[in-house]
């Protein structure tokens, strides 16, 4: 069994394999678990290869969701210019196809520019979306997302997973029940065409591509990654997680997508009163652990190379 916490088939110095891109087109595509370390293997990356950085990211992509979603630092973004962060309101609704629609146009654009995009981020199906295309599902429909965002405001996010569970056991089984975002859209799938997203998916098979890629990812032990989550979790709260939080609670983003995401609710239920401070980083730390899970099993059959140093 690989040592790494990332799953990977093989491992590579930076040096060899920016080696390895010079002279082709492929983008290097940035993958792997939460605060392994992507977003400092980009940029090295970009550096080095003459590109700007393309975040695949469900959270980033949302303004004011910043220390949670840990973006990328002004001085970050100041050393290597990047994409697709900050580009809609926490009330809006954005699905994979709607986000690869936007890949695409940045990517017409770093090319035009002979940039080369280095894309990154832990939402696995949508860099797949990018490079290799997506299932054909139905758009979304506001009436049916209206009514299940009701559904988890009355009886919680749960009652949206069991619901999904009924009708696409595969699709469940592979995400939390908290996660409303992924559970109500692959629910909104079912009932607005009748077949399950996990159907659709297996009927796709990801298995063109849209672009010549290959995919990386830091090299990791689990126990270093283990380290990294505590103090990434403990480090976003020194630096004001909690009241940014309350800032966008006092203007309305109770309900927002981005708030079900991990961490938020756990700082959410802080702020809330219904969680202990003593408790609230190792909730967090917890609940990061389970999608760190969840994005190893993602990638586990991925042709995914580490890169150590």
């Amino acid at each position: 069994m690989n040592s790494n916490a990332n799953p990977a088939n093989a491992q590579m110095r930076l040096d060899d394999a920016v080696a390895l891109f010079r002279g082709n087109d492929e983008f290097p595509c940035v993958v792997g678990p939460t605060a392994s370390g992507k977003t400092g293997l980009a940029i090295a990356l970009a550096k080095a290869l003459d590109g700007e950085i393309l975040s695949i990211d469900s959270v980033q992509i949302y303004r004011r969701f910043d220390i949670g979603s840990a973006k990328p630092t002004p001085a970050e973004q100041a050393e290597v210019p990047h994409h697709l962060i900050d580009i809609v309101d926490g009330h809006d609704a954005i699905d994979a196809g709607t986000f690869a629609a936007r890949a695409d146009a940045a990517i017409a654009d770093l090319r035009a520019r002979n940039k080369r995009p280095i894309l990154v981020g832990g939402t696995f199906l949508w860099m797949k979306g990018i490079v290799q295309g997506l299932a054909e599902a139905p758009r979304g429909d506001t009436a049916v997302r209206a009514e299940l965002a009701a559904l988890a405001e009355r009886e919680g996010r749960a009652a949206v997973w069991e619901a999904l569970a009924a009708v696409d056991p595969a699709s469940a089984a592979r995400l939390h029940p908290n996660d409303f975002v992924r559970t109500s859209r692959a629910l909104e799938v079912f009932r607005l065409g009748g077949v399950p997203l996990s159907k659709l998916q297996e009927e796709h098979g990801f298995r063109q591509s849209r672009y010549p890629y290959k995919l990386l990812t830091p090299g990791r032990s689990t126990e270093e990654l283990e380290g990294r989550l505590a103090t990434r979790a403990a480090e976003a709260l020194a630096s004001g997680w909690i009241d940014e939080t309350r800032a966008l609670l006092a203007d309305g983003y109770r309900s927002a997508r981005p708030m079900g995401s991990v961490g938020y609710r756990e700082v959410v239920s802080f702020v809330d009163g219904a969680l202990p401070e003593a408790e609230l980083l190792g909730a967090i730390v917890r609940s990061t652990r389970v999608f760190v899970r969840r994005q190893r099993t993602w990638l586990r059959d991925e042709p995914v190379t580490a890169i150590q140093g």
